[in-house]
């Protein structure tokens, strides 16, 4: 059975740093490229980081570049979201994601979810 736990979230202040963990078991992690989406109130679900199974490939959504970085520590099976200078408009839950497609950031490419965790950042 695959499970991808995510844990890190929480209320921050505008500027503060939150570090998102997403631990996974049941499948090969070494095999899989990893992502982040997130989906703020009302709104659809949107990718915000990937990174390639080896680690040698990085996307980032627009909004987020320079502020968070996603790392994966394959001998642990689990992927890190570190993000600092947060915005308020960064509110959202977010996911992790694993694929072993190409297309990292295609949401519909992903085969497994973790369950979410909130972020919320206040002004």
């Amino acid at each position: 059975q695959v499970q991808l736990v995510e844990s890190g979230g929480g209320l921050v202040q505008a500027g503060g740093s939150l570090r998102l963990s997403c631990a996974t078991s049941g499948l090969t992690f070494s095999n899989y490229n990893m992502a982040y989406f997130r989906q703020a109130p009302g709104k659809e679900r949107e990718f915000v980081t990937a990174i390639s199974w080896t680690g040698s490939t990085i996307y980032y959504t627009d909004s987020v570049k320079g502020r968070f970085t996603i790392s994966r520590d394959n001998a642990k099976n689990t992927v890190y979201l570190q993000m600092n200078s947060l915005k308020p408009e960064d509110t959202a839950v977010y996911y992790c994601a694993a694929t072993t497609a190409q297309a990292m950031r295609v949401i519909y490419e992903y085969d497994y979810w973790g369950q979410g965790t909130q972020v919320t950042v206040s002004s």
